[in-house]
C-alpha cells in the first residue's frame, strides 16, 4: 500500500469516527431531553407510544399469555436536565438545596427545589431562588403522555428568581417550614382506580418521607374529591390541603415538590421510594390507620360461635356494564360451600371509610374487571382476589391492572376467564362476527374500538359449576379453609 493510500484510509476512518460520535451524542440528546419538550416532540412521542401499545396489545392477544406489566413505564433514574444540577433530593429542612427537574418514569415528571421559594397558587407559579437557569412548565399529574389526561390538568411554571429581573419576586404573605408538594386532581379522578394508581398511590411515595411536615397544594381542585379522601391527607400531612386554583396568598417554602412520582400501576417499588425504603405493604397499613380497619391479616376469630370462622366472600356489584347477571345465583352457591356473603356497589356509597370496613372483612373479594376491583387495596393480607375477564382477549389487561399488584399487596390472586356463551356479546353480534370470532382484529383498531365492544357492550353469566371450582380453589388458599381439612 502507497503511503497515499494509507492517508486515504486514515481519513476516512476519522470521519467514520465523527459521524459515529455525532450519532451517538443525539441519541443521548434525545433519550435525556429536557421536560419543556415543544409540541411538535410530545405529539410524536404520544404518536410513538400509541403505537407500540397497539402493537403489545395485539401480541398480548395472539399469545395469551403476556404481562400488561410490559405496557408500564419502567422506572428511570432521577437524571440532570437542562444544565441544573442537584446532588441530593429535597428533603425538609434543607433550605440550600438547588432545583432540579427529572422523570420518574415516562408516566411521571418531578420538579424538585429548594432555598427561597415562593408559591402563587393561583397564578400556579413558584418563585425559585438559586441556580434555576430557565423557566420549567410541568403538569403534575402520573399520565403525562395521554392528551386527554393532561387536557383537565393545569400547567405550573417554575421561574427563577433572578436579580436581573425586571420585577422583584412577589412578597410572601405566608411562611411555612414545611415542603410544599404540589400535585392535580384533574385527569381521571373520579374513577377509584385512576385515584389510586395515577393521584394516592403516587403521592404517598413522594410524601411519605417528610414524615407529615409537608403541605399538599392541590391543582384543577375538586373539593369533593378531596374531602372523599380526606383521611388519607391526614395520614400524610399534618397541615391543611390547599385549594392552589382559589389560593390569593404568596406562601413561601424552604423547599417545594412539584408532581408526584409514579412507580408502576397500583404499586410501590421500594428501590425506587425517595427517603425509603417503604413499599405497598406500607401504604396499606397507612390506608388501614385512615379508616380505622381492624383486620391486618385473613385469619378466622378464635371463637367456635362466631360467625367469622366462616369465611367472608364479597361480591362486587356493577350498576351498569360488565354486570353480573346471575349474581344470585353466585350468592346462593357461594354460600352453599360454607362462605358468609356479601354483594355491594361501591358506587353506591360516597363514604369511603364505610366501604372500606366491608371490603376489609372479607376473605375473597370477587368482581369483573372494572375500577370497583381497584378495592382491593383494603383487603387484609392473604385474602383472595378473583377477577372475572370479560370475553374478548382482555387477561393482558385484567393482569396488568389488578393480578400483578397482588403480589405486592400480599394478596393471593386467581382469574376466571369468560366463555362465548358467558357473554352477552354473544346475543348482539352474528356467530361469524369478528367481535366474537375474531377479538384480535378488534383490538387492532386500538383502545376505543376494544373498550367499546369489549368493556361498554357486554355482560356477564358466569356457568356457576365452573365459578364453583374458583371458589373452592380460593377456599383452599385461606386459613379457613386449611383448619377445615386438618380438622
Amino acid at each position: 500500500m502507497s503511503r497515499g493510500e494509507g492517508r486515504r484510509l486514515g481519513n476516512v476512518a476519522l470521519i467514520a469516527f465523527m459521524l459515529g460520535s455525532l450519532l451517538l451524542l443525539s441519541l443521548i440528546r434525545a433519550r435525556f431531553s429536557p421536560i419543556g419538550k415543544t409540541e411538535e416532540a410530545m405529539k410524536a412521542e404520544e404518536q410513538q407510544v400509541m403505537t407500540k401499545e397497539s402493537g403489545k396489545m395485539q401480541t398480548a392477544y395472539g399469545a395469551g399469555a403476556s404481562s400488561a406489566a410490559e405496557d408500564e413505564e419502567e422506572e428511570t433514574t432521577p437524571t440532570q436536565v437542562g444544565g441544573v444540577v442537584s446532588s441530593t433530593s429535597v428533603a425538609a429542612g434543607n433550605k440550600k438545596q438547588q432545583a432540579v427537574c427529572f422523570e420518574t418514569s415516562r408516566r411521571s415528571d418531578t420538579c424538585e427545589a429548594g432555598g427561597d421559594v415562593r408559591v402563587q397558587g393561583r397564578a400556579q407559579t413558584i418563585h425559585v431562588g438559586g441556580p434555576l437557569d430557565r423557566e420549567w412548565k410541568i403538569k403534575p399529574y402520573c399520565r403525562k403522555t395521554d392528551a386527554f389526561a393532561l387536557a383537565h390538568v393545569k400547567e405550573w411554571t417554575l421561574r427563577p428568581i433572578s436579580a436581573a429581573a425586571a420585577s422583584a419576586p412577589p412578597r410572601c404573605t405566608v411562611n411555612s417550614s414545611a415542603t410544599a408538594f404540589v400535585l392535580s386532581t384533574g385527569g381521571f379522578t373520579g374513577n377509584l382506580f385512576h385515584d389510586y394508581t395515577d393521584v394516592l398511590i403516587p403521592a404517598f411515595i413522594t410524601a411519605r418521607r417528610f414524615a407529615g411536615d409537608v403541605q399538599f397544594l392541590v391543582s384543577s381542585h375538586k373539593s369533593w374529591w378531596t374531602s372523599r379522601y380526606a383521611q388519607i391527607f391526614q395520614q400524610l400531612s399534618r397541615h391543611e390541603v390547599v385549594d392552589a386554583d382559589a389560593d390569593d396568598e404568596v406562601r413561601c417554602y424552604p423547599n417545594v415538590v412539584v408532581g408526584p412520582r409514579f412507580h408502576k400501576e397500583l404499586g410501590v417499588d421500594p428501590a425506587q421510594t425517595p427517603g425509603g425504603p417503604y413499599s405497598m405493604p406500607d401504604f396499606r397499613a397507612m390506608l388501614r390507620a385512615a379508616f380505622g380497619l381492624e383486620r391486618p391479616t385473613a385469619a378466622p376469630t378464635g371463637d367456635t360461635w362466631d360467625i367469622r370462622r366462616r369465611p367472608r366472600l364479597l361480591i362486587i356489584s356493577r350498576r351498569a356494564t360488565r354486570r353480573f347477571m346471575n349474581e344470585r345465583g353466585m350468592a346462593d352457591m357461594a354460600g352453599s360451600l360454607g362462605f358468609d356473603v356479601r354483594v355491594a356497589d361501591p358506587e353506591a356509597t360516597s363514604d369511603v371509610s364505610k366501604f372500606a370496613r366491608l371490603v376489609n372483612s372479607a376473605d375473597v373479594m370477587v368482581g369483573v374487571h372494572g375500577a370497583g376491583m381497584a378495592n382491593m387495596v383494603f383487603l387484609p393480607a392473604g385474602a383472595v382476589v378473583i377477577q372475572v375477564v370479560p370475553y374478548g382477549g382482555l387477561e393482558w389487561l385484567a393482569r396488568g391492572t389488578f393480578g400483578e399488584p397482588c403480589g405486592d399487596m400480599e394478596l393471593h390472586y386467581l382469574e376466571y376467564r369468560i366463555q362465548l356463551d358467558e357473554t352477552t356479546l354473544s346475543e348482539q353480534y352474528g356467530k361469524d362476527d369478528p367481535v366474537l370470532k375474531d377479538p384480535a382484529a378488534v383490538h387492532k383498531q386500538g383502545w376505543n374500538a376494544l373498550k367499546t365492544v369489549y368493556l361498554d357492550k357486554q355482560n356477564v353469566k358466569p356457568h356457576l359449576g365452573r365459578l364453583k371450582n374458583t371458589f373452592l380453589e380460593a377456599l383452599k388458599l385461606l386459613p379457613h379453609g386449611r383448619q377445615q381439612r386438618n380438622n
